[in-house]
Order: C-alpha cells, then structure tokens, then sequence
C-alpha cells in the first residue's frame, strides 16, 4: 500500500485596482483566482486560504493593505510559507513596493510564486538582490530616523515639563508606536495575549526600537500600552 505523500500548503493573494471591477479590471479578481487555482493543481499545492486587496493601486505601500496584513498574521499563525500571485505587477506595480514586500515575506522564511512559475524570492537574480539590499538599508535609515525622532521628543518633553511617563506620553510622542504596540498584544494565534517580552520582539523586527536603537524592556512596553498610573514630575 502506498503511503499518500502531503500536499505543501500555500496561500492566494489577490489585488484589484478597480474599485468597479470594470474596464480593463473586470473580473480581475476571477482571473487571478483561476490562474493561481490552476498553478497550484499543475504543481501539487494544496490551496489553503486566500488574502485579497480590493480597490489597491499596485503603487500602494505594501503595510496599509489590510489583505496583506491578513496574510502575515496567517503566516505567522501557522506553517504556511508559500504565497501564490498571478503575476508580480499584482504583488505590487512599483519595483521598490514589490521587493518591499517580498523581502517582508522573505524574513518569514516565505517563497512567492506566481501563477507563470517565476519565484520572486530567488536569490540568484542579481537585480532582485541589488533591490533587496537598497530595500533593507531603506529600513535601516527609517529606524534610524526613528530613534532620533523619540530621542528628541523625549528631551523637548524634559525641557519643558519634565520626565512624563505612561500611556500620554507615548501617544504623544510616537502614536503609530503605540497603536502598534496594542494590535501586537492583542494578537496570539492561541487568542491570548501576547506576552510584554514577546511584543517587544515584534516590535523590534518591525523597526520600533529604543532611544538607544534596542528592543524595548518588558516595562516600556507596559509603560506604551499605559498599564499602571501616568506620572509626570
């Protein structure tokens, strides 16, 4: 008798432009479906979930795409680590947003194929690196810029009212950061809370560092997310 082997899972993600569906997207999202459907039957990947950007411009950045933002967290939730698009352009139109967002899924140990068989993570393709490389040293110079933004807030606060710390300073000096620090502790895959240690962490590969350009203590985490009393002196 012989022994079935086990389908590798992937996930679909779809972007359409069209916020009708009509003209020269229309059935956009049919089309891509069809021909990732069709890749993923030729090549024995089992089809488990798929992440759509309805109404996106391909120029849009990769991290204000709610579908991308769902396909992360399933990644991160389970052991998915194929993405399947039709094409590139609807990974993304622009080369830098693209290669952002690959090099996202990259970090998480993600291949990205399309539905022609072209890897968009293969590191062989000089070009690709070239564009991976300039991508992560934009991401450097943004946390950089980071640090040195919070740095200076911090001391314009200082010189004017003094050390402040809990939940009113961090939303006035950084509230993306703490917006981000809330969203991270409320998602587990197990649906508890993420440990203070653990968001930390999150925080950090996503870019949000301390003054010193380090992963934030267990206690600033606490002190973004304003657990415990404000106090200004």
């Amino acid at each position: 008798m012989k022994t079935k082997l086990k389908r590798v899972e992937a996930v679909a993600y779809i972007r359409t432009s069209s916020a009708a569906n009509v003209g020269a997207d229309k059935d956009s999202d049919k089309r891509q479906r069809a021909a990732i459907e069709g890749f993923a039957k030729r090549l024995g990947f089992s089809l488990v979930g798929e992440f759509t950007d309805a109404a996106v411009s391909g120029a849009d950045p990769i991290e204000s795409r709610k579908g991308f933002t769902a396909l992360l967290d399933r990644i991160e939730g389970n052991s998915v680590r194929t993405v399947i698009v039709e094409d590139a352009s609807r990974f993304a139109r622009e080369l830098m947003t693209q290669e952002l967002g690959i090099l996202t899924l990259i970090n998480r140990g993600v291949r990205v194929l399309t539905a022609s068989g072209d890897d968009l993570t293969d590191s062989s393709d000089p070009s690709r690196v070239m564009m991976r490389q300039i991508a992560g040293a934009f991401h450097q110079y943004e946390k950089a810029r980071l640090v040195a933004k919070l740095r200076a807030a911090r001391e314009r606060m200082k010189e004017h009212a003094g050390k402040c710390e809990g939940r009113k300073s961090w939303a006035e000096l950084n509230p993306d950061l703490v917006r981000e620090t809330r969203r991270l502790r409320r998602r587990s895959p197990k649906g508890h809370q993420r440990s203070l240690r653990h968001v930390a962490a999150e925080l950090a590969r996503i870019g949000y560092v301390n003054e010193h350009g380090m992963q934030f203590s267990p206690s600033s985490v606490q002190s973004i997310l304003g657990i415990g009393q404000t106090r200004c002196h």
